[in-house]
């Protein structure tokens, strides 16, 4: 076998390979053998077949075989050999003319082929001491605690109808149909058929509950408001609006008390208890965003930390699927590129970018967990798939076969759980700061994140 590097540029490898005749012919040899055992030809015993008659019956599509093995074997050794690992599949350009190949095929002829991949850069790893984050604290107050109880008070007394005469007052949940427009025109995301608004909860924009107090059952109203200028859509921030809204029907809140006989309803010992699991469930969604945000701060100085060239192939691969997602998004609504403020060539230069970061800290979040023994356990790679499970109620055993079908969609699953490994043995290393803030502050610096590098997650 006889192997020359014809270009060496950057990562890019091209190699010239030939496999002599009979180096394939002895391998031919070596397959028809096999075949002698569990060949089933008419006329011979089993294991009787002369081997000159099973290569006229066999020969041609033995040798096709033989000759992929002998390519596969070939390209596996020679990387081995040249001690490089290939970023994606090699690319194999065989001959173009039939009448050579089919010398091959016959064994007359020695196996010509190129090979063209683009090998993984060796990866230098940073000093994570040097890392410095800054990791939000939210302290809950009690007026916070006080809000949130009252708020699951109300969702879980259930509520009445109130009848056909009903009119809206403060504390009532409604059924809503409206039609949002800005400067007369419907928005995304503007239009509901059926939606439901408890009445001083503040779910809806600033302004918009209050102006339904009074409207009767079946009654229109035009509610003007003005949506906040830091709201998360960038068209409609700081904009003017209203809403054609019709109430559909008006239900009351059930009479009752926030005391230990409601907190027993939803399977708790009194209201103490009551207050303590809303308080606990608090801080735990305070703490998965802070970790959100630390984590975000990791790679992004994990992706500074690491400047070298990624494999051209593996940022490909990785923008089509990205722009795959993105263009079916804005198709779906109905939108275009424009309407989101950009334009498509913007978009894919900006999708690009993305697409790089990715990839590139795919490639050190891999070497820090090779480097430092990081690695996903059964157990929790069994709990990852549980987590999955359970974000689709009824949906349950489909989806669980669907896993257990699919082994690729299974490992799948462990590269987050990996990926977050790798960055908490990063932040054990790294300098961390508290930095006290709001909730209304660190869920807009979730929300800037977000902006920034959408759907972060590196496989």
């Amino acid at each position: 076998m006889q192997v020359t590097e014809t270009q060496s540029e950057g990562l890019k490898r091209k190699l010239s390979v030939v496999i002599p005749a009979n180096d394939l012919v002895s391998r031919l040899d070596a397959k028809l053998e096999e075949l002698k055992g569990t060949a089933n030809i008419k006329g011979f015993r089993p294991g009787k077949v002369p081997t000159a008659h099973l290569k006229k019956v066999y020969g041609r599509s033995a040798m096709s075989e033989v000759m992929q093995d002998a390519i596969n074997t070939t390209v596996s050794e020679t990387l081995e050999k040249r001690e490089e690992r290939a970023a994606a599949q090699p690319q194999v350009d065989l001959p173009d003319d039939q009448a050579v190949i089919n010398e091959v095929l016959e064994g007359k002829a020695d196996l010509a082929f190129d090979v063209s991949y683009e090998v993984l850069p060796p990866v230098e790893l940073m000093d994570f001491k040097g890392i410095a984050i800054e990791k939000p604290v939210v302290d809950i107050a009690d007026e916070e605690v006080e809000a949130e109880v009252t708020r699951v008070f109300n969702q879980n007394r259930g509520f009445t109808d109130k009848g056909d005469d009903a009119v809206v007052e403060d504390g009532d949940r409604l059924g809503l149909s409206f039609v949002g427009k800005v400067d007369g025109v419907p928005f995304d995301g503007g239009t509901s058929d059926h939606a439901h608004l408890t009445i001083g909860s503040g779910e809806f924009i600033p302004g918009f509950e209050e102006q339904l107090v009074g409207v009767k059952k079946g009654g229109a109203k035009e509610v003007k408001v003005t949506f906040p200028a830091d709201y998360n859509s960038a068209e409609l921030a700081g904009k003017e609006a209203t809403f054609d809204v019709s109430v559909l029907h008006i239900d009351g809140p059930n009479k009752g008390d926030l005391d230990d006989e409601f907190a027993k309803k939803l399977g708790l010992d009194d209201v103490a208890a009551f207050r303590a699991a809303v308080k606990d469930q608090m801080a735990a969604a305070l703490a998965s965003m802070s970790r959100q945000h630390a984590k975000r701060q990791i790679l992004d100085a994990l992706d500074e930390g690491h400047k070298f060239t990624v494999p051209q192939s593996l940022v490909d691969a990785e923008f089509e699927s990205i722009w795959t997602r993105v263009k079916h998004e804005i198709e779906a609504h109905g939108r275009s590129f424009e309407d989101e403020g950009t334009t498509e060539d913007a978009a894919r230069e900006q999708y690009r970018t993305i697409a790089e970061r990715r990839v590139r800290l795919g490639l050190v979040v891999a070497e820090i967990g090779n480097k430092n023994d990081v690695n996903v356990t059964d157990e929790e790679h069994q709990q990852a798939l549980i987590a999955e499970v359970r974000r689709f109620p009824g949906q349950e055993q489909q989806v669980y076969d669907y896993y257990r079908k699919n082994q690729q969609a299974l490992a799948g699953l462990r590269a987050p759980v990996f990926e977050n490994k790798v960055v908490d043995f990063v932040a054990e290393l790294a300098k961390q700061t508290d930095k006290k803030m709001s909730r209304e502050e660190l869920a807009k610096l979730i929300q800037a994140d977000e902006d920034e590098v959408p759907q972060e997650h590196h496989h």
